[in-house]
């Protein structure tokens, strides 16, 4: 007889491996359900078996990664709308902090393989529709911009959601991100008043 999935039992599963990755506990059928009111047999019936949840593990991460960039409306400026998409990428590490350490273990397998790409593509498509405004240079890869913009928010992130330095660390995001689309081609003035705008609202308690 199939046992019925519980959403809720998945996801408490998922965040429980990530916090015992995060602090090294050995992590076995038993181990992983201790104290969650379920069985081992839960590790079957939602991921069919402990392979299905080191997959489903590193999928979550992008998946939650996913629909917090959606939540960023286009708007008419899009150098705003790529350092807004910028702050949900690091709201939503600050948030996640042990699915983000395994978002980027490629020890695990993703169950759609795709997930990694799609987040990117957010960013790409705001860096295309900044060089179409004229904001950035015409002669600017959308990909090589978006990739430097990911590049300055892992490396924020790293150093504050799982690493040794304190969240005000994440203010120098702002002045890195206008160093970097000024130097694709964006005035400087304009610029800072759109990575303001993007920063702000969604980073306030920095």
């Amino acid at each position: 007889m199939a046992r019925t999935k519980n959403p809720a039992v998945r996801t408490q599963l998922i965040e429980r491996a990530a916090h015992m990755l995060r602090t090294r506990e050995p992590i076995t059928l038993r181990s992983l359900v201790a104290g969650t009111g379920v069985s081992t047999m839960a590790i079957y019936t939602h991921f069919g078996g402990m392979d299905g949840m080191w997959k489903a593990l590193r999928q979550e991460g992008f998946t939650r990664l996913g629909a917090r960039l959606a939540q960023v409306a286009p708007s008419a400026d899009p150098v705003r709308d790529l350092t807004a998409l910028i702050a949900a990428y690091l709201g939503n590490a600050l948030d996640h902090p042990d699915l983000y350490r395994v978002m980027f273990d490629a020890s695990f397998d993703l169950e759609d393989a795709q997930a990694a790409d799609d987040t990117l593509e957010y960013l790409v498509q705001a860096a295309d529709r900044g060089r179409r405004a004229g904001r950035y240079r015409a002669d600017t890869n959308p990909l090589a911009l978006a990739t430097q913009s990911w590049a300055v928010a892992h490396g924020l992130v790293s150093l504050v959601a799982t690493g040794p330095l304190p969240r005000p660390t994440l203010a120098h995001g702002p002045l890195l991100l206008t160093a970097l689309f000024t130097a694709t081609g964006d005035d400087p003035d304009r610029c800072a008043r759109s990575v303001e705008s993007g920063w702000q609202p969604r980073l306030a308690g920095e």
